[in-house]
């Protein structure tokens, strides 16, 4: 990539940062409420770390806490449907005996 540019200077950069060009990055917008920002940032300084850097293992961890659990395929909302199955047979005799 190196080689397209004709000078270091004028590569972006994304491309001048060895860890940026071996993970990617993306530069992207999105709207927060200026509560949660101002409570992000004094987070994000409490710890020492930049506003971008605790954003993204904020949303690092929320996907590893929804990644975390099994994906059955289904929606969120299936998931719980099908879970009394093993009751078919009894569900099927005690309508029997309501039915009689």
């Amino acid at each position: 990539m190196a080689g397209f540019f004709s000078t270091a200077s004028r590569m972006p950069r994304w491309m001048r940062n060895p860890q940026i060009r071996q993970y990617g990055c993306m530069k992207t917008t999105i709207e927060l409420p200026d509560p949660l920002v101002r409570k992000a940032n004094a987070t994000a300084a409490e710890r020492g770390q930049s506003f971008n850097a605790f954003v993204t293992d904020a949303l690092r961890d929320k996907l590893a806490l929804v990644i975390g659990r099994p994906h059955t395929g289904e929606r969120a909302w299936m998931e719980g449907f099908g879970k009394l199955k093993h009751l078919h047979e009894e569900t099927v005799r005690v309508q029997s005996v309501i039915d009689e």
